[in-house]
């Protein structure tokens, strides 16, 4: 698979797995042994387990997302792609604005990603 297929459908999914909270669709665009580390001074997320449960909880207190990624940037086995979200946190609206970095293996599932992120008050 390449890369820019491959990081265009982790968007596509994420995109609509993160709407509708699906993280079994989610999960399944990983690598068993992939890495996941969301803001840079986090701990990472070894293996998908880790990264479904951190997902998982990461949906607890959200509802009603409206999600959308960005066309992916893509060079060699990696892609950068930007995130939007309008949802609700414990019935506040918030804004979530992102990017997330991939590496994808030859079967086009994600080896490794990194997230960075900002949450803000309201709808923006």
């Amino acid at each position: 698979m390449d890369t820019r297929h491959a990081a265009q459908r982790f968007a596509d999914t994420w995109q609509h797995g993160w709407t509708h909270h699906d993280t079994h669709a989610i999960i399944a665009l990983y690598h068993d042994d992939a890495t996941h580390t969301s803001m840079p001074f986090r701990p990472p997320h070894q293996g998908k387990q880790a990264i479904a449960d951190y997902i998982r909880w990461s949906f607890t207190d959200e509802t009603d997302p409206h999600v959308t990624f960005a066309t992916p940037v893509v060079d060699g086995d990696h892609a950068a792609i930007e995130f939007r979200v309008h949802a609700h946190d414990n019935g506040k609206p918030i804004t979530i604005a992102g990017c997330v970095f991939a590496r994808f293996d030859p079967d086009g599932l994600a080896t490794h990603t990194r997230d960075y992120w900002h949450t803000t008050d309201g709808h923006h």
